[in-house]
């Protein structure tokens, strides 16, 4: 018999070719590095419905990008043996698109909604009943003619992730049974073992002194340092020279990466924070206006890390740069 046809939206992980970094990816739980007290609950949750021959219940993951929420999915799929289907909050337009997913799983599915927190209001109604009783509640028709018809659902287990965890609705959150789990970020120990490991995937050479200098640039993030591991490993390939501290500097260099994992964007923040405003407080619109940047993007992507390296502060007037600030760009503290 043949297996039906794929919807659309989404992307099944067996097909070969569809992530250029899937060899990258852990295939193993012990080839996932950090995030071991996620791994040790999840573990828990799989055996014991492995034992009582169930369906695993309801994950989400949440966190900032690049810490390996997809990576588990994939990691649970191949624990449990079981298909996995892709699709993301954004790629689900209408009710209707959602149907066809849910319709087309088999017995045992795992469904991965990558950025669920952008899933219609609409459609995230029809995921309550397909999630509590595997039922799936279709209304036919307009006005009074119209009529629900319900479908019966094979059992799947729906994995979800988000970056943005308070624009979830709180009826949605709840009904992720089998726990919610924030992803932290790793140290640079950790992500010091993910370069090793990739670097022998990849087939480069690269000592700890090497690895641990690109895990200080990497924002405490396994996206970024494979990132910058594949950039250094092209400018060795062309310069005929080893993977070493040296050709790690310069390849940073040209990415405008100083010694604190800062890009151009970030110490321009400092820079203007600083030089513009004398140390701050100074409002973020303000500080997006003076870069010709979008308020969201400094918020989201550059300020969580300069908050986390202590070189600004958030306050009720505005945000201010540290003493640890100005001593980075190099310029005179006064208090």
């Amino acid at each position: 018999m043949k297996n039906p046809p794929q919807p659309d939206k989404t992307i099944d992980i067996k097909k070969e070719g569809v992530f250029l970094d899937q060899t990258l990816r852990p295939a193993k739980w012990n080839d996932y590095i950090g995030q071991q007290d996620i791994k040790n609950n999840l573990f828990i949750l799989l055996k014991a419905a492995e034992e009582r021959s169930q369906q695993p219940e309801h994950i989400l993951f949440y966190g900032p990008p690049g810490l390996g929420k997809t990576t588990l999915a994939y990691l649970i799929s191949k624990e449990t043996n079981k298909q996995i289907k892709i699709t993301s909050g954004p790629a689900i337009e209408k009710v209707g698109d959602l149907a066809s997913i849910l319709t087309n799983l088999s017995p045992g599915d795992i469904l991965f909604i990558d950025e669920i927190h952008r899933l219609n209001k609409n459609i995230e109604e029809i995921l309550y009943p397909a999630m509590e009783s595997s039922s799936l509640d279709i209304i036919i028709g307009k006005g009074p003619s119209a009529r629900t018809i319900q479908l019966e659902l094979p059992p799947f287990t729906l994995i979800a992730a988000t970056t943005r965890m308070s624009m979830l609705s709180s009826p949605l959150r709840s009904r992720f049974s089998g726990g919610t789990f924030r992803l932290e970020f790793y140290s640079d120990e950790e992500i010091a073992q993910i370069i090793k490991r990739s670097a022998s995937i990849l087939e480069v050479d690269v000592d700890e002194e090497t690895s641990l200098e690109i895990a200080k640039r990497s924002r405490f993030t396994p996206r970024t340092a494979n990132f910058l591991l594949k950039r250094c490993r092209d400018l060795a390939q062309v310069n005929k020279n080893d993977l070493d501290k040296e050709t790690v500097t310069k390849t940073l260099e040209m990415l405008g990466i100083d010694t604190l994992g800062l890009s151009q964007l970030d110490r321009q923040i400092l820079s203007t924070i600083i030089d513009k405003f004398k140390g701050g407080p100074v409002g973020l619109g303000t500080i997006a206006a003076a870069l010709s940047e979008e308020s969201s993007t400094l918020e989201e992507v550059n300020e969580p890390y300069l908050i986390q390296l202590g070189l600004i502060e958030r306050t009720p007037r505005g945000r201010m740069a540290t003493e640890k600030a100005f001593k980075h760009l190099k310029v005179k503290f006064e208090k």
